[in-house]
């Protein structure tokens, strides 16, 4: 499985940007969420967005909830996060992340998905 994220750049606050996780040896659809998560220089992964196949929804942290949108293309097998209103602390690595069965209290969790893609820089400056 592998998992291939891009789209990241450099932006300035107010400005959006599209980030996009396309997979391959693994069907989106078959897989119990796909993700979104971000890591800062000096702190932990944290949660960023992801999306359940089985209940069809999508699960936002409280910091981007209103400003990004998770998407997905099934023929393409393709996910998408489109980020809009970008602020400076929104500066991190992006990583797309699949879990095959992840159950519903692990949406947001780390440990929650088994395959990762290589992380996307993005740069917000103000």
């Amino acid at each position: 499985v592998q998992l291939q994220a891009c789209g990241g750049g450099l932006v300035q606050a107010g400005g959006s940007l599209r980030l996009s996780c396309a997979a391959s040896g693994l069907t989106f659809s078959s897989s119990g969420a796909m993700g979104w998560f971000r890591q800062a220089p000096g702190k932990e992964r944290e949660f960023v967005a992801a999306f359940r196949w089985n209940n069809r929804r999508s699960y936002y942290a409280d910091s981007v909830k209103g400003r990004f949108t998770i998407s997905k293309d099934n023929a393409k097998n393709t996910v998408y996060l489109q980020m809009n209103s970008l602020k400076p602390e929104d500066t991190a690595v992006y990583y797309c992340a699949a879990g095959r069965g992840t159950i519903l209290s692990m949406t947001r969790e780390v440990e929650g998905y088994n395959y990762w893609g290589q992380g996307t820089q993005v740069t917000v400056s103000s």
